[in-house]
C-alpha cells in the first residue's frame, strides 16, 4: 500500500522542481541573466553529416565558460548558494552551505564571445577547415542567457603529397630509414594534433637509434595550401644550424652504479675511485650492502651498446622495482676526448631503510549481521641476504560480534601470522631465467598459520605454505603461479551444542571438515583500469587450481568405490578448479556502467566428491548478490528452514554471479548507484542432506536476482559504501512462484523486516 496518494505526490515533486529553477534567477540582477550553457549550429551543405555531428560535439566541449552544475535536472548547488543569504561566519552552517557546498551563478555577462569564437574557428583550421567561420550570438528569455556559435567550416583540407627533405648527413639518412612509418598519410585529412605526433614519432625512433641530443623541437613540417581542390603538401625538414651533438650517435663506454647515495651526501660518495668492476658495469658500494649480481638483470646498458631510449626507461623501471631504493636518479655525461661519441650512463641509487615496522586497523560490517574489527603488525627486513630480498612477518588478530535480535551471539574470535620471503629474480634449479619487461620477476616462499574460534561452535587451525613466481608482462598483464602449494585445516573443540545442531543440518559438519590440500594454482590478471583508464575498460582475472593430482592417480584413489587413500595418515583432496572473473566499464564523464561475471568450477573426483569447504564458491553478502545475506544463496534451490540458531553458510562446487551497476556522481564526495545482481551455486555431485542443490540444465532457471540503490562516499584515500537492496526472484520458492517482484511493498514493516538488505562496505563491490 502506498504511504501518500500518487497525485499528491507528483505535485509535490513538480513543485520542487518549479520553485527550485525559478528561485536562482530570482538573485539575478535585472541588467544580467543566469548562463544556461552553448550550442554549436552548423551552417554547412558542404560536409557529411557524420562530420557536421563530429564538429558540433568536438566545438561544444571548449566554450568557457561552464554553466552551473546539474543534478537531476536541478542546479542544486546554485540553489544552495542563493538559500544561504550572506552568513557571518564561514565555519557556521550557512557558511558552508554557500561558500563548501554550494556555488555561485555563472552569468551572461561572464561569457566572452569573441574570444569563445576565436577558439572554435583555431580548433577548426588545427583540424584542416582552414575557411572555417564563426560568430557568436546571445539569447536571452526570462533572466536566462544562452550563447549561440554559428559555425561555417567548409570543406577540410586533405593531404596531396608527403616528402621529406633530404641531404646527406646520417641524420635525415636515419629519419628516412624509417618514414614509412610516417602518420602523414596522403588523402587524410590535415591534422596539427597529428604533425605533432608525427614528429613526437620521428624523435622517438632517432631516440633507439642513439641520438640522444635530438629534440622533436629540430624537426619543422611546412604546409603549402596554394593548391586547387582543397588539398595541401607537406614537406618534413631538419632545422637550420643544429648543434653537432644532436646529428651524432653516441655509444656508452661505462656504467657506473652508485648503490649507497645519499642525497647530501660528501663529494667522496660519488667518487669513481672507489668502483669495482663486475661484467658490464662498475659498483660504488663501500658498505657493502649490495651483492653485485643484484644489479646484473637490471642493467639494459652495456659497455660499447649504442644508446636507446627504451633500454635507459627499462633500466630505471627495472631498479625502481626492486623495492629496495627510495630514490633512482641516472645522468649520462659525454665522454671527452674520446675517438667517436660516446656516453658514460651513471645510476645514484639511495636505499630504503633496511627494517621497518608498520600496523593498520580496519572494521568490517556483513549483510548477516556481524561487525568487527581487526588489526595487524608488521615487520619487514629488506635486502635480507644483500640480494634485493625481502622478508615480512605480518601478525593479525581480529573478532566479529554478532547483533541480530534474531539470531544467538556467535562470536567469532581469528588470529595468524604470515611469513613471507620475496627474492627479485626467478629462482629455478637447473635454469636461469629472466623476464625482458620493466618489472622484475620475483620467487615467493610463504608459511602461514590461521587461528579461527567461533564461540560456544568450534575451533580450526590452519597451516599453509607455498613456493611460487610473481611476474609482470606489462603494467596491466600479471601472472602467479605456485608449483607447491599446500593447505592443512584441523578442526578443535567442537561443541555438543554444534554436534547437535548438526544432527539436524548435515551442512554444518562441512565447516569443520579436516582438510589436506596438496596442489598447484596458477592466477592470470589483465587490468586497464591502472593508469590512465580509457572509455571502454576490462578487467579480467583467471585462476586454475589443482590438488592431488599426482598423488591420485599414482594411488588409484576413488571414494565412490569406497577407496580413499591416506597420505601421512590425512585424505588428500583431489579436484581441479577454475574461476575467471570477467568486468566491462563504460565511463562518460563522472557516471559509469560496471558490469561483471563470475564463473566458478569445481570438479571433485578420486579421493573426493566435493570441493574442500574453503575452496567452495559463495553467493549473497556485501559484494555479491546484495539482496540476500552473505553466504545465503542456493546450493540449486536448496533452502535451510532451521536458521534460528546459525547463520546460513551455503556453498557450492559451481557458481554463476552476474552483476551491472550504473554510478553516477552525486555532488561534492558523494556519488550514488543503481544494481542488479543475480546468481547461484550448485553442487557437483548430488547431496542428499541438500535437495535440489545439484547442477542441472536448468540453473538459469535457479538463479537469485536482486536490485537496490547505495550509496558511495568517496574521501580520496577511502571508498565508504552503503547498499539497499531487496530481492527480485528467490530460487527456493516453488516453481512458478520465484518471481517476487509483485510482492514488493515499501510501506509494510513485515515485508521490510524480511527482504531488506542492508550493506556497508569499503571500496567499490567489483
Amino acid at each position: 500500500m502506498a504511504l501518500i496518494n500518487k497525485g499528491y505526490f507528483f505535485l509535490f515533486v513538480v513543485s520542487a522542481f518549479f520553485f527550485a529553477s525559478c528561485s536562482n534567477t530570482k538573485y539575478i540582477s535585472n541588467n544580467d541573466a543566469l548562463y544556461t550553457g552553448s550550442e554549436i549550429k552548423i551552417d554547412s551543405s558542404k560536409l557529411t553529416h557524420k562530420q557536421n555531428k563530429k564538429i558540433k560535439n568536438d566545438l561544444s566541449t571548449l566554450t568557457r565558460p561552464k554553466p552551473n552544475s546539474k543534478i537531476l535536472g536541478l542546479r542544486i548547488k546554485l540553489f544552495a548558494y542563493n538559500i544561504a543569504g550572506h552568513p557571518k561566519k564561514a565555519g557556521s552552517p550557512r557558511g558552508w552551505l554557500k561558500n563548501k557546498f554550494g556555488e555561485a551563478p555563472v552569468l551572461g555577462s561572464d561569457v566572452d564571445l569573441k574570444r569563445n569564437s576565436k577558439v572554435l574557428q583555431s580548433y577548426l583550421q588545427n583540424k584542416g577547415y582552414f575557411n572555417a567561420q564563426v560568430y557568436g550570438d546571445t539569447l536571452i528569455k526570462n533572466k536566462r542567457a544562452k550563447a549561440i556559435y554559428h559555425v561555417q567550416p567548409d570543406l577540410q583540407y586533405l593531404i596531396q603529397s608527403v616528402t621529406l627533405v633530404k641531404d646527406s648527413s646520417a641524420l635525415c639518412k636515419a629519419i628516412a630509414a624509417d618514414f614509412v612509418e610516417t602518420l602523414l598519410k596522403k588523402g587524410r585529412p590535415f591534422d596539427l594534433d597529428i604533425i605533432k605526433l608525427e614528429r613526437l614519432r620521428i624523435d622517438a625512433d632517432l631516440k633507439e637509434n642513439g641520438f640522444y641530443f635530438f629534440n622533436a623541437d629540430y624537426l619543422i613540417i611546412d604546409v603549402d595550401s596554394n593548391l586547387k581542390n582543397n588539398k595541401v603538401n607537406l614537406y618534413v625538414r631538419l632545422k637550420q644550424g643544429l648543434d653537432s651533438e644532436a646529428t651524432h650517435t653516441y655509444d656508452i663506454k661505462d656504467v657506473f652504479i652508485f648503490a649507497n647515495f645519499k642525497l647530501r651526501g660528501s663529494a667522496s660518495d660519488t667518487s669513481r675511485e672507489k668502483a669495482v668492476a663486475y661484467k658490464n658495469f662498475r659498483l660504488v658500494d663501500s658498505a657493502h650492502m649490495f651483492k653485485p649480481k643484484l644489479f646484473d638483470e637490471a642493467m639494459r646498458f652495456q659497455p660499447g651498446d649504442t644508446y636507446t631510449r627504451s633500454d635507459h626507461n627499462l633500466t630505471l623501471s627495472r631498479l625502481i622495482n626492486l623495492g629496495v631504493f627510495k630514490f633512482v636518479k641516472n645522468r649520462f655525461e659525454v665522454v671527452k676526448g674520446a675517438d667517436s661519441p660516446m656516453l658514460n650512463s651513471i645510476y645514484y641509487l639511495t636505499p630504503l631503510p633496511k627494517r621497518s615496522l608498520h600496523a593498520e586497523i580496519f572494521g568490517t560490517t556483513k549483510s548477516d549481521n556481524l561487525v568487527g574489527t581487526q588489526l595487524t603488525v608488521g615487520w619487514n627486513n629488506r635486502n635480507t641476504f644483500h640480494g634485493g630480498e625481502l622478508l615480512s612477518i605480518d601478525a593479525y588478530g581480529g573478532f566479529e560480534v554478532q547483533f541480530s535480535s534474531n539470531l544467538k551471539g556467535y562470536d567469532t574470535y581469528r588470529a595468524g601470522l604470515d611469513n613471507k620471503l620475496s627474492f627479485p629474480r626467478f629462482i629455478v634449479p637447473f635454469f636461469h631465467l629472466n623476464t625482458t619487461g620493466a618489472y622484475v620477476p620475483k620467487t615467493n616462499i610463504e608459511v602461514g598459520y590461521d587461528f579461527l574460534n567461533k564461540d560456544k561452535l568450534y575451533t580450526l587451525n590452519s597451516f599453509r605454505t607455498s613456493f611460487g613466481y610473481d611476474w609482470k608482462e606489462t603494467a596491466r598483464k600479471e601472472h602467479q603461479l605456485n608449483p607447491i602449494a599446500i593447505t592443512y585445516v584441523q578442526p578443535l573443540n567442537v561443541t555438543q551444542e554444534y554436534k547437535d545442531s548438526a544432527i539436524n543440518n548435515p551442512t554444518l559438519l562441512l565447516a569443520i571438515q579436516k582438510q589436506f590440500i596438496l596442489g598447484s594454482n596458477y592466477n592470470f590478471t589483465y587490468n586497464q583500469l591502472v593508469g590512465v583508464q580509457p572509455r571502454n575498460a576490462i578487467y579480467f582475472n583467471g585462476n586454475l587450481d589443482l590438488s592431488g593430482n599426482v598423488a591420485g592417480l599414482l594411488s588409484g584413489a576413488n571414494t565412490k568405490e569406497g577407496k580413499t587413500i591416506y597420505l601421512f595418515g590425512l585424505d588428500f583432496a583431489q579436484y581441479v578448479r577454475a574461476e575467471t572473473d570477467f568486468r566491462y566499464y563504460r565511463k562518460e564523464g563522472t557516471t559509469v556502467w560496471a558490469n561483471r561475471i563470475d564463473i566458478g568450477f569445481g570438479y571433485p573426483y578420486g579421493n573426493s566428491t566435493a570441493l574442500p569447504f574453503i575452496k567452495q564458491f559463495f553467493v549473497g553478502g556485501t559484494n555479491s548478490v546484495r539482496a540476500f545475506r552473505s553466504r545465503s544463496v542456493g546450493p540449486g534451490t536448496y533452502y535451510e528452514t532451521n536458521q534460528n540458531n546459525f547463520l546460513p553458510d551455503q556453498s557450492g562446487d559451481i557458481k554463476l554471479e552476474m552483476n551491472t551497476e550504473l554510478r553516477a556522481k552525486l555532488f561534492s564526495i558523494v556519488n550514488g548507484a543503481i544494481f542488479v545482481d543475480a546468481g547461484n551455486v550448485w553442487l557437483y555431485n548430488a547431496d542428499t542432506s541438500r535437495p535440489g542443490g545439484q547442477f542441472s540444465s536448468q540453473f538459469l532457471n535457479q538463479l537469485a536476482v536482486g536490485t537496490g540503490v547505495g550509496l558511495r562516499f568517496d574521501i580520496s584515500i577511502l571508498l565508504i559504501r552503503l547498499d539497499v537492496a531487496f530481492p527480485l526472484r528467490k530460487p527456493y520458492l516453488p516453481e512458478g512462484q520465484r518471481w517476487v517482484i509483485n510482492q514488493i511493498a515499501f510501506g509494510d514493516g513485515e515485508w521490510r523486516r524480511n527482504n531488506l538488505v542492508i550493506n556497508l562496505g569499503i571500496g567499490y563491490p567489483f
